[in-house]
């Protein structure tokens, strides 16, 4: 592969909880812990995982908007995390965000011209006498009709104000876009268009995408490569169509299992031989001191008889387990 458009190493963002008045020590939320990938130029690289594991909290430190605790990432050869001030300010428009919320994400009080148009202002792509007719190429681009510049937010519906979320995005001349569950406010009829658009834009822009939802039907059928997101750890990442074929990780092997079949026939078989997880997700506050997902795996027993290994005090590395397949799991390391 040729060197990666957006190379995280070693990535960690840590929050700190203050425990109130004489209670002790302040706590530490490990939102991110200790994470690396790669984004290639021109793919989509989904990450998936349950609510609450550290998705979006991943995609908004690589793109700086939280400042990490530790780690590098880098853009294009650039080191993001060591820029401040003017230096990070000009290098914003290469990489931009399409955020969940379409009904929060846009400031009521602006007309949608203003909105799209900001960022070309304030990158001065264009002169200010051609901000206006750059908009409504853009609208047109994302399916929306030019005279749409001149309402507010409130006047469309969720799918509607959605696009123009990705417009917003576009409007800056990005290559790099963090998309943190596009699709996931929106109705199902809706999601399939919002997906096309976004395939579409891509081939025609070509743009890179970070891709993160908590539905994996939605991920393979968008993404290049998925990464499986635990607690804050990566538990797995190759390519989309050897997830589903062939994982490796229980955590991933699970989340599969809980995808319905349409075949009643098919599901009844697959309920028989289904191992379902027990407990409760642990508190990034405290997490296990072994593998994060040690507490809720079916194979630790497994783990233990035959590698000889005790999963909740050792931690297994996040290694290449096949070609191309990268897990975090003692069986395979």
């Amino acid at each position: 592969m040729t060197e990666p458009l957006v190379q995280v190493k070693n990535l960690s963002m840590h929050f700190g909880q203050a425990s109130g008045f004489l209670k002790g020590p302040q706590r530490v939320v490990k939102a991110v812990d200790n994470v690396s990938l790669d984004v290639f130029e021109g793919e989509t690289l989904g990450l998936v995982g349950e609510s609450g594991c550290g998705k979006s909290t991943l995609g908004r430190s690589i793109l700086q908007l939280y400042k990490p605790t530790a780690g590098t990432v880098h853009y294009r050869g650039t080191d993001l995390v060591q820029l401040e001030g003017k230096a990070l300010r000009k290098m914003r428009n290469r990489f931009q965000m399409i955020y969940q919320d379409p009904y929060a994400s846009l400031n009521p009080r602006m007309k949608i011209a203003d909105i799209i148009g900001e960022p070309m202002h304030i990158h001065q792509f264009h002169p200010r006498s051609e901000i206006r007719a750059e908009v409504e190429k853009i609208l047109e681009m994302v399916g929306l009709a030019r005279e749409f510049a001149d309402r507010y937010p409130h006047e469309f519906s969720g799918g509607q104000r959605q696009r123009i979320g990705i417009a917003r995005a576009l409007a800056a001349q990005p290559d790099f876009i963090v998309a943190d569950e596009p699709i996931s406010a929106l109705d199902v009829s809706i999601q399939a268009q919002i997906i096309n658009l976004m395939r579409n834009l891509q081939q025609q822009l070509k743009l890179t995408y970070l891709f993160i939802a908590h539905d994996l039907a939605v991920v393979r059928h968008i993404s290049d490569r998925m990464a499986v997101m635990y607690l804050g750890k990566l538990m797995e990442l190759t390519d989309s169509n050897t997830i589903y074929e062939d994982p490796l990780h229980p955590y991933t092997q699970s989340l599969l299992a809980a995808i319905p079949i349409p075949d009643p026939e098919k599901e009844r078989e697959r309920e028989a031989k289904r191992v379902l997880l027990e407990g409760e997700v642990p508190s990034p506050e405290n997490p296990p001191k072994g593998c994060a997902f040690c507490t809720r795996c079916p194979r630790k027993q497994e783990v233990f008889e035959t590698k000889k290994i005790d999963c909740s005090t050792a931690a297994p590395m996040f290694a290449e387990a096949k070609p191309g397949h990268w897990t975090a799991c003692h069986l395979y390391n």
